[in-house]
Formats: C-alpha cells, sequence, structure tokens
C-alpha cells in the first residue's frame, strides 16, 4: 500500500459491527505505535540510545511488527469504511513510522561500516546467492553447493547490523515504503563503494588518456589495476552481493536494481581499462608479457565475475568483460606477429666473438620461456589462429625438415616450435661470415645448447615436449663432432696413423715434433673460442681428451727414450691445456714454447675461470 492510498471523506453516521472492529483495532496500533515514536523522537530522549540497539532491540522488534499489524489494519478499515476519519490519521502515523525506520536505516548502515565493508562481507557470509551460477557444470554446480553451504555464517557486528537492516527493509517494502528505503541503502552504499575502489587506485580514464601516456606511466597504471581487479571482484562486488542479497531478501527485483545500481558504474570503470589499454597505438613485443596479465586475471576470475552480475540488468558489464578478454588476444596475436617479424627482419652480421651465444638465441629463447608460463591464457588466444608460413620455407634454407603439425599439443606448441626454427634459421645463417668453419660450428653448437637448455629448464619442455628436446640435443652433438674433426682432425691424425709401425728415433722426434707444432697451432687459434654452457664445455672437453690424449700417451711411452729432451708438450700439459679451453681469451693466448717435460706447461688451469664459464 503506498503512502496516499487513503484519502480523507465526512465519516459515516452509522458504523457496523465491521467497521467498529477494525477502527478499534487500527486504534490499538496506533496506540502502541504512538508510544515508540515518542519515546525515540522526543527531544528528551538521549542522543546515544536508539531504537536499534542492543537494550531496545526487544522493543524494536515489537514496534515493527506494530507497524505492519497497522498496515495490515488499515487495509482491512479501508476495505468496510473507506470514508473513517482514522484513515486519515493511521496514515500520518505510518508516515512518522516510516521516517523513524528510515533514520535507523540510514543510521545502521553508517554507523556499521566496519562491520558491513565489503571485504568482511564477502569472507564471513555463508550465502552468496539464491542463484546457482549459470555458467557452472553439473560437477562444478555440486562442488558449488558443497562450498556454500559450509558454516561461515555472520557472525559480531556485522550479524546483528545485517539483521537489523534486513527487518527494517522487509518492514518498509511490504508497508510500501520501499522507495524511500532503497534510495537510502543506494545514497550510502554507493559512497562506499567509490571509496574502496579509490583506495585500490582504480581511476577512470579516457581512452584518449590513456594514449597520451608514456609506457612507463602507462605500465605503473596496470600494475595496479592487477591487484585491485581481483581484491574487486573477490572482495568488494562479491561483498555487495551478499549484503545486498541478505538486506533485501525480500525482493529479488530490488535486490538486483540495488546491487546493479551502486556497482555498475565502478565495475565499468574497472572492466574497461584493460579494452583502452589495447588500443594504444605503439605495441611492441616488449609490452606482450602486461597484456597477458591482464588477461590471465580478467579470465580467471570470469566466473566468478558472471556469477556475481548474473542479472539482465548488470549484462553490460559482462559484456564488457568478454570485449576486453578479446580485445587483449587480439593486442597479443598483433605483438606475437611483430615479434616473429623482428626475428625475420634481424640482419646483424658480425660474428660473434669465439662463437659464442648470439643475442638473438637469448633474446628469442628468453622472451618464449617467459611466454610459457601464459600457456593457459595463450591457448586461448592462439587456438584458432593459423600459422603462415613464410616463403622460402626456413627449414629448407637450414636444411631441416619442419614438424608435422600433429607433433604438438596445441596451437601455442607449435607457434613456438616454428618461432624457435625461424630464430635457428638466422643462426644458421649467422654462422657463415666465420672464416674458420670450425668456429661456425662451435657457434651452432652453442646456440642450439642455449635453446635446449632454456627449453627443459621453463614451462617450454611441457608445451614442446621430450622428443622435441631430444632431436634438438641429438643435433647439439652432431655439430659438435664436424667441430672436433675440423679442429682437432689433424693434431689427432698426425700421430694415430703412425702408431702401429715400428719408426727410428729420428722419425718419432720428427713426427711428435709435428704434432706438437699442429696441437700448438690448434690451441691458439681456439684460446679465444668459447663454450658458455658449464655442462656442454665439459663434455667437449672429455670428448676431445678422448679422441687425443690417448693417442698422444701411447706414442709418447712407446717413443719416450728416443724423443730424448725434445718435447715441448708432454701428455700432461697437453691435458692441462685442454682443460683450460674454451673459457674464452684471458690475455694473449699464448702457449708456452720452451718444453716443460713436467707437466708445467699451463700454468693457470680452468678452474681458476670457473666463474666466467656461464
Amino acid at each position: 500500500m503506498g503512502k496516499h492510498l487513503f484519502r480523507s471523506s465526512p465519516p459515516q453516521e452509522k458504523q457496523t459491527p465491521h467497521q467498529r472492529l477494525a477502527e478499534t483495532a487500527v486504534e490499538e496500533c496506533m496506540r502502541h505505535i504512538n508510544t515508540v515514536i515518542s519515546k525515540w523522537t522526543s527531544p528528551s530522549s538521549s542522543s546515544d540510545q536508539f531504537l536499534f540497539s542492543t537494550n531496545s532491540r526487544h522493543e524494536a522488534q515489537e514496534f515493527v511488527e506494530a507497524v505492519r499489524h497497522l498496515h495490515s489494519t488499515m487495509h482491512r478499515l479501508a476495505a468496510v469504511n473507506p470514508t473513517s476519519e482514522k484513515l486519515v490519521y493511521s496514515q500520518n502515523l505510518m508516515q512518522s513510522a516510516m521516517n523513524l525506520l528510515e533514520s535507523e536505516f540510514h543510521r545502521v548502515l553508517l554507523e556499521n561500516r566496519q562491520y558491513l565493508d565489503p571485504e568482511c562481507v564477502s569472507v564471513r557470509s555463508s550465502r552468496f546467492s539464491t542463484s546457482t551460477p549459470t555458467s557452472l557444470s553439473d560437477s562444478e554446480e555440486e562442488t558449488y553447493h558443497q562450498e556454500n553451504s559450509e558454516e561461515h555464517t555472520f557472525s559480531g557486528g556485522d550479524s546483528v547490523a545485517m539483521d537489523d537492516l534486513k527487518t527494517i527493509a522487509d518492514c518498509m517494502i511490504s508497508t510500501g515504503y520501499a522507495k524511500e528505503c532503497v534510495k537510502v541503502y543506494k545514497t550510502v552504499r554507493t559512497s562506499i563503494v567509490e571509496e574502496t575502489l579509490h583506495g585500490l587506485a582504480v581511476e577512470r580514464f579516457t581512452l584518449h588518456q590513456i594514449q597520451k601516456m608514456d609506457w612507463d606511466t602507462l605500465e605503473s597504471k596496470i600494475k595496479s589495476w592487477l591487484p585491485a581487479v581481483k581484491l574487486a571482484v573477490r572482495s568488494l562486488f562479491f561483498g555487495e552481493r551478499l549484503l545486498a542479497d541478505h538486506v533485501f531478501s525480500s525482493s529479488t527485483n530490488i535486490t538486483e536494481s540495488s546491487f546493479t545500481d551502486i556497482t555498475q558504474e565502478g565495475a565499468l570503470t574497472l572492466f574497461t581499462f584493460p579494452e583502452n589499454v589495447s588500443k594504444i597505438k605503439k605495441l611492441s613485443p616488449e609490452k606482450m608479457f602486461r597484456f597477458l596479465d591482464m588477461y590471465e586475471s580478467l579470465a580467471s576470475l570470469f566466473v566468478e565475475i558472471e556469477s556475481i552480475f548474473y542479472f539482465d540488468s548488470a549484462v553490460t558489464v559482462r559484456t564488457q568483460v568478454i570485449n576486453s578478454l578479446a580485445k587483449l588476444g587480439d593486442a597479443a596475436r598483433l605483438m606475437m606477429t611483430d615479434f616473429e617479424s623482428a626475428i625475420q627482419k634481424e640482419t646483424s652480421k658480425t660474428p660473434i666473438v669465439g662463437g659464442g651465444v648470439h643475442p638473438l638465441t637469448r633474446y628469442v629463447m628468453n622472451y618464449l620461456s617467459f611466454l610459457a608460463d601464459y600457456s593457459d591464457s595463450t591457448a586461448v588466444i592462439f587456438e584458432n589462429w593459423r600459422l603462415t608460413s613464410p616463403s622460402p620455407s626456413p627449414e629448407k634454407s637450414a636444411g631441416e625438415d619442419a614438424p608435422p603439425e600433429e607433433m604438438y599439443s596445441s596451437p601455442v606448441s607449435l607457434r613456438i616450435a616454428w618461432v624457435i626454427l625461424l630464430t635457428l634459421c638466422k643462426i644458421d645463417g649467422k654462422a657463415q661470415p666465420y672464416k674458420d668453419v670450425a668456429l661456425s660450428y662451435l657457434f651452432l653448437a652453442n646456440n642450439l645448447q642455449y635453446v635446449v637448455v632454456k627449453v627443459r629448464s621453463s614451462g617450454l619442455r611441457i608445451l614442446l615436449g621430450e622428443e622435441w628436446v631430444v632431436r634438438h640435443e641429438g643435433k647439439v652433438r652432431q655439430y659438435v663432432e664436424k667441430f672436433e674433426k675440423l679442429a682437432w682432425g689433424k693434431v689427432v691424425t698426425s700421430l694415430s696413423e703412425n702408431l702401429a709401425e715400428e719408426i727410428t728415433r729420428e722419425e718419432a722426434r720428427e713426427l711428435f715434433g709435428r704434432f706438437n707444432d699442429e696441437f700448438e697451432v690448434a690451441y691458439r687459434k681456439q684460446v679465444s673460442w668459447v663454450v658458455p654452457d658449464p655442462k656442454l664445455r665439459d663434455w667437449v672437453k672429455i670428448s676431445l681428451s678422448g679422441k687425443v690424449m690417448p693417442v698422444c700417451t701411447e706414442f709418447y711411452e712407446v717413443n719416450r727414450v728416443g724423443l730424448g729432451g725434445d718435447v715441448r708438450y708432454t701428455p700432461e700439459d697437453i691435458g692441462n691445456y685442454l682443460s683450460d679451453l674454451y673459457f674464452g681469451s684471458r690475455g694473449s693466448g699464448s702457449v708456452s714454447t720452451k718444453g716443460s717435460g713436467s707437466g708445467t706447461g699451463s700454468s693457470t688451469t680452468g678452474k681458476s675461470r670457473g666463474g666466467q664459464s656461464h
């Protein structure tokens, strides 16, 4: 019944028993209500005492029941005697009662903010909504009900305050004063939402403002947005839904309109930000990970957002989240395309000193290993994104067949494999300027080893699979074998071809002298060469020792007497020099030209360079 339902008119002269009974009932309600109103609104009442407080809660409940009773008896009286003068009095009294309830409603909302803070409400509440989220599967729905049926009841101050608010709201709504109640609620709660978002550093930016920001400024805004969106969804908006559901449980329509009006503007401010960021004009591959951070945060919250904003009136919020995810995905694909293009356009031709790892290899593999950490998000973003092969095909230019698509578990895996292939093809081209073919193979081995190690030690291993790793480890060994043959073949064959023959002392001295010459040339050439990866360096040294040392040692032991004092490098010297290789040049790179005969030809061993091995 509304406030202006009853109209005054001259009373009838005669009353029926029904009329008298109805008027008597109204009078009784009016007396009770008048007493309470007078008590709690008179100037003499204590300023720190309120109707809905600990000491008077029983009286408040009786007052609410009296108001409801008055409302129902007014209906009965209006039905049997619509011209009764008491309808006018009771209507005025009802207005006074509503004024008192409205005042109490406003006071309880304000004074219990510490208990009705959205985060507190969301943590301590037992109910999320009377509706189950429509986006859940059967198994998820069962889990949802189990999680939300646990003993997480309102406790302490929040329980009392929320129950008081619900009591007042139920009374005002049932007696036709819903508009007044909702107005107060929206005013107070909207200010709380705005203050909370401000505290989370959520700012309202236009697209134009975002596009004018330099990247450092925009990145700082993104960093603030990432934790803010989680707190806003899981505490602020979730808490507001819980509070609205509880306070206005008697009316779904009021719950919906109240919650939507209170949260929609803030939610749109929050969820529009990623879409606007995605429209900045200067996207570059380096910015990819901030966009994936936003995508991952929003995607991980999507089910919760749908559950919280499931009302028809909140469709704008849900749509905005979907749009922002789509725009972030578009931006990520564009940046990935630019990344691939940058690899193909890389034109540096200066050989890397010592055949070490090329900056392109480091850059690409570090980028991809970071990208692998976002495999769940990129799996969705790249799902229907077809891979377009350039012409001519890079695997043909590198002499390598690209593995079939079915080898890879997802479009993300296929694209990452493709990017690595593009990079290795580029590295293959960068091996050509080396004048020493052996060094070019060492360069290829170093770079492919870097790729393999990065894959093994990151999420790329899961994406590319063990077969990919094993295949490329085999290719590293092939590069090393070619390097060893070219770099050390003459050293090994200078002795090994004569081991089975009987030779004179003079021939022995000549052969060992030739071996020493070949070794010295190879060593001096390679003293500045580097194998950055410790495991690969050890593997190369062990392999070289296995080829050089047995030949050298056997020849030396058989012909030791005949060699006399003309030995420049004993097997022990050779071993020391080999152990000192592939850390990179640290000086003149010269070897001793005088025979030591005691294994002291290398005064500094590889251990002293261990710190440079990385």
